[in-house]
């Protein structure tokens, strides 16, 4: 079993940045798919950037390339987002997420293969 706790979220104005963060407990697999979701008001989830952590690969969704960094601290156990540049669409609560294996193409386009989630952590970005 995966623990995912994520801390780091707020209240900030649009241009700002903020790092989210989500410390990760008891790696059971030698490889996972490590990313972070977010869920609008009112909208489904979508997956914002992953990083397989034996290849250290990532990946993200186009709409926060150059805006969005996922990085991980091994010593820490801890999975990083680094947000650039907020704007107000990135309201949201952010999720951390895990699935064993490494990832895929289709990895950020669905979060059904993801088993592990934390309980997520809201950003509000105003004008």
């Amino acid at each position: 079993q995966v623990r995912l706790v994520e801390s780091g979220g707020g209240s900030v104005q649009a241009g700002g940045s903020l790092r989210l963060s989500c410390a990760v407990s008891r790696y059971t697999y030698l490889r996972y798919c490590m990313a972070w979701f977010r869920q609008a008001p009112g909208k489904e989830r979508e997956g914002v950037a992953a990083i397989d952590t034996a290849a250290g690969t990532t990946s993200y969704v186009e709409s926060v390339k150059g805006r969005f960094s996922i990085f991980e601290e091994n010593a820490k156990n801890t999975l990083y987002l680094q947000i650039d540049r907020l704007k107000p669409e990135d309201t949201a609560v952010y999720y951390c997420a895990a699935h064993s294996g490494g990832c895929q193409t289709w990895s950020l386009t669905t979060d059904l293969h993801f088993a592990f989630w934390g309980q997520g952590t809201q950003v509000t970005v105003s004008q």
